[in-house]
């Protein structure tokens, strides 16, 4: 069984608590962090640049991705700009299109002409990923978040796209392909297969890779051992 240190993927945290991130960070094997409005609305954060720049204050030297959450073009090319000014290592995450099915690759275009890192996320098919990869012809770096797990949320194997989205995007050196939406912790062994050079994962998935390499034999045990406790402690009787 392969181990962390054996992967050639990234790893980056998925989250938005300071204080997780800050542990974290002291972890050789995360190179990289990303957020989004959504967990930063389960984690209570109330005022999103606040956060943003004390997270800034304490990690400046992983890349940090934070999502604009405009719906219209101008507005969000307004927030990649303000957002890009807060520090040098942000990568400013762009939805591959907005609420009404609009392409924002015109705006992807845009920034990262300007040299603003772009993390382009909520990806779900490879016509999404061709017609970004086909427009970058930039040394700005861009990472594409494909939703790997959501995909497999329909039924579908997201494996094999995943490494023809890796070959389709080979040839443009400035571009990584991001897998995400992580359950478990066997998608980070999967992604690395397919080629990817990032994987995000959430908090909770990353207090699982105490697991990796366990025993299996000893696992079954303790599994055992747990439901043994539980129905004790809860006093059950059949009779």
């Amino acid at each position: 069984m392969k181990t962390i240190n054996d992967l050639n993927i990234k790893l980056f945290a998925d989250g938005a608590g300071l204080d997780s991130f800050m542990n974290l960070n002291e972890l050789e094997y995360i190179k990289g962090f990303t957020t989004n409005p959504s967990l930063m609305r389960k984690n209570g954060v109330e005022n999103y640049k606040d956060f943003s720049v004390q997270l800034l204050s304490k990690i400046n030297d992983k890349p940090i991705s934070f999502e604009v959450f405009a719906d219209e073009m101008l507005e969000m090319e307004k927030q990649a700009n303000e957002i890009a000014s807060w520090g040098k290592n942000i990568f400013i995450k762009i939805p591959i299109t907005n609420t009404k099915g609009k392409s924002t690759k015109e705006l992807v275009k845009k920034l990262i002409n300007k040299k603003i890192s772009c993390n382009v996320t909520a990806i779900f098919t490879f016509e999404q990923v061709k017609e970004i990869v086909d427009v970058v012809d930039s040394e700005t770096p861009v990472i594409l978040s494909i939703f790997a797990d959501r995909i497999a949320d329909t039924g579908v194997d997201p494996v094999p796209l995943m490494k023809k989205i890796v070959s389709y995007s080979k040839n443009k050196s400035n571009i990584e392909i991001l897998w995400a939406s992580t359950r478990e912790a066997l998608n980070i062994f999967q992604a690395n297969e397919c080629g990817c050079q990032i994987i995000t994962v959430p908090t909770d998935i990353l207090e699982k890779m105490k697991y990796l390499g366990k025993d299996l034999n000893q696992f079954s045990k303790e599994t055992v051992l747990t439901f043994y406790n539980d129905a004790k402690s809860a006093k059950y009787k059949i009779t």
